[in-house]
């Protein structure tokens, strides 16, 4: 399949390198480089309008213009090139209009959601904000189109405060979303019901047919994987069912995708077959396929996941409409471009990423293998379809997944194998379900069928996630890493398809580069380093040893390997050897002696000190033991009452003294 031929897959990559250009560069003029391009575009264009063959000259400045494109909608999207955001009229304390667009995964101290600001101090405004509320027995959910008046301060969203974790604040920059308000007295929030959004509407509906859900008396389990597979409301899935679903190379099921679009759409086709054939209209099918498809997605409540999905199949059934005879990946790259047109920011969303890679490489891996075997049996064919599509899919994914989630799960063909041809019934069961309870006609003989159905599901996924042997996980995986993967796997299948020896020049070549960067990066990752960590209400110390990692602690029975933020510091750090023992009160690093300070307040008098920790909050008198040890640092770390930190600080700028308290500062670093 030479689909790199194809101009929109051309048009495609440029975009996306404008995109990812902008996201690490947004403060250069794009809209000038876009403009200046377009004008030299129209001159080559008018000068050479009567040759056949252009010149690559003409090629190249036309890759410009779609490279500043991309750069351009992606700088607009963010807060110094809009006019009105919110950002220019803030001050210390303000009166904010608002509006709820989406309903977040509550923990168990907030209530989560994504804002639109209308307006600061009853100015008109834009933009989006996350808005954290506190839980208790009176505060009540908010749903979408809620509007809300809220006197409180902006403020950013915090980084993560230990190296190498999960950066919420830059996930939530990838949604748009840069500062955040927290309400923890409900008085200084007024809620007023909005008008009716086409979103609304949605949110609210997929509530009504959750709460008649409720009504059949499905498990609890149960019931969450019902709500994630037809409804894409994952939100109430318990975490340990979540991670086996992981473990088990399933967790495709229980996000509402091309998967599940695919499901849908085969059996529309299906049951819309007789009018079809009694019609013979093939195009007017296809219209109430998409207009079907896109009522799926209403009842998702608009999930962006399941809007970006259906359009990439409306534009597989668009081609059928209008009887173009294209190329599959072209049309998937088709949709790609104009959901990137619509919105830059989808390209840095997992989803997004692991669904268009996943289809590309079934696309174009599913009939090079099928040219080497296709059995004939039907049921054979069955099973070989669900094999390719499963190992192309695996293909397309494995280095990004690497990259995100650190593991493997080595029985992910068996899991597909056993779900997959399963699968579209349960979702038509579960449709079917849905739709009899919004009725109030729900057999209960079909509910408990269908809740022992999933049950089972659950029970097997459980029982492949066990087995432990075959799951591969704390897989160090970086992006260089991953960006070599890919070449590599391009440069292999580029081969066995063309057989072109130059490829195979490009491959060890690839082999080359991945073993250079893994040396350079067991280099990077091997430098020694003492990290006092940040955990409230727990104190822990980091010796890092080339890529061995020892854990000074207090609870001999408190196990952190597994936990954060030790898991993925070791596992970004590829540690290989990993110990831990008891804290000890006194050592030296470097030609540096720290000593630690407990809550009991002990430590040697008369005795000269680099650096002093204090932890668990310990009764002293500051000032003396400043005279008494004479540090040149003073560090506190997240065990430690905030109030005795406000006083330390205040103690040691007086004093002239460095002070690092790990709340403010994050993790503190002795290279």
């Amino acid at each position: 399949m030479k689909f790199i031929n194809f101009s929109i897959v051309k048009f495609s990559f440029f975009l996306t390198v404008g995109i990812l250009v902008a996201h690490y560069k947004s403060s250069f003029e794009y809209g000038y480089l876009l403009i200046s391009s377009l004008i030299i575009l129209v001159i080559f264009w008018y000068t050479s309008r009567k040759i056949l063959i252009q010149k690559i000259y003409f090629g190249l400045i036309t890759y410009i213009c779609f490279f500043s494109l991309g750069a351009l909608l992606y700088q607009y999207k963010t807060p110094a090139f809009q006019y009105n955001h919110y950002s220019k009229k803030i001050t210390d304390h303000d009166l904010l209009y608002l509006k709820v667009t989406e309903v977040l995964k509550k923990d168990p101290y907030q209530f989560k959601y994504i804002v639109e600001v209308i307006s600061v101090h009853n100015m008109p405004s834009s933009g989006k904000l996350l808005l954290n509320i506190k839980r208790d027995t009176t505060t009540t959910e908010l749903n979408v189109d809620n509007l809300l008046i809220v006197n409180s301060s902006i403020k950013k969203i915090p980084a993560p405060l230990n190296p190498h974790q999960f950066d919420y604040s830059r996930y939530m920059k990838n949604l748009g979303v840069y500062d955040q308000i927290t309400v923890t007295n409900t008085n200084n929030l007024k809620k007023i019901k909005g008008l009716a959004t086409l979103r609304g509407r949605a949110s609210k509906l997929r509530n009504y047919l959750i709460e008649k859900l409720k009504q059949n008396h499905l498990s609890s389990d149960e019931l969450s994987i019902v709500k994630a597979l037809v409804l894409g409301e994952k939100r109430d899935i318990n975490k340990d069912l979540y991670s086996d679903y992981a473990a088990a190379g399933a967790i495709h099921i229980l996000a509402v995708s091309g998967l599940h679009t695919g499901i849908i759409y085969m059996i529309l086709l299906y049951i819309l077959s007789p009018i079809k054939r009694l019609l013979k209209n093939e195009k007017g099918i296809a219209v109430i396929i998409v207009i079907l498809l896109w009522g799926f997605t209403f009842l998702t409540g608009l999930s962006p996941s399941v809007i970006r999905t259906v359009t990439m199949f409306s534009f597989f059934a668009l081609a059928k409409i209008i009887n173009r005879d294209t190329n599959a990946t072209n049309t998937l790259f088709l949709s790609y471009f104009t959901l990137l047109i619509i919105n830059p920011n989808w390209l840095f969303h997992v989803g997004f990423q692991l669904s268009y890679l996943a289809v590309l490489f079934i696309l174009w891996l599913v009939p090079i293998w099928n040219k080497v075997y296709y059995p004939k049996h039907p049921f054979l064919k069955k099973i070989w379809n669900i094999i390719t599509v499963t190992l192309a899919a695996q293909v397309g994914i494995v280095p990004i997944s690497l990259f995100y989630f650190h593991q493997f799960p080595g029985l992910f063909l068996i899991t597909n194998l056993m779900v997959l041809p399963l699968i579209g019934f349960i979702l038509f069961l579960g449709i079917l379900l849905i739709l009899l309870s919004s009725f109030n006609m729900t057999p209960v003989w079909f509910a408990m069928a269908y809740n022992y159905l999933i049950k089972l599901l659950n029970s097997f996924i459980s029982w492949i996630a066990d087995q432990d042997f075959f799951l591969f996980q704390d897989i160090s995986f970086n992006f260089n890493e991953v960006f070599i993967a890919y070449l590599l796997i391009l440069m292999v299948l580029f081969y066995w398809k063309s057989k072109v020896q130059n490829i195979v020049v490009l491959t060890l070549l690839s082999f080359l580069v991945i073993f250079c960067s893994n040396l350079l990066q067991k280099y990077l990752h091997s430098k020694n380093e003492l990290i006092v960590f940040h955990k409230t209400r727990h104190s822990f110390i980091g010796n890092k040893i080339g890529h061995q990692l020892e854990i000074y602690k207090y609870d001999s029975l408190k196990k952190y390997k597994n936990s954060y933020p030790v898991k993925n510091y070791r596992i970004y750090l590829d540690i290989n050897e990993y110990s831990e023992k008891l804290m000890p009160l006194a050592f030296n690093y470097k030609n540096k002696k720290i000593i630690i300070i407990d809550s009991l307040g002990l430590y040697p008098k008369n005795y000269q000190v680099d650096i002093v920790l204090l932890v668990n909050s310990p009764r002293l008198n500051l000032n003396r033991m400043l005279d008494s040890l004479e540090p040149k640092f003073i560090v506190a770390d997240g065990n430690n009452y905030k109030s005795l930190i406000t006083l330390w600080r205040k103690s040691c700028i007086e004093r002239g003294i460095t002070f690092h308290s790990t709340y403010q500062k994050g993790a503190y670093h002795i290279r």
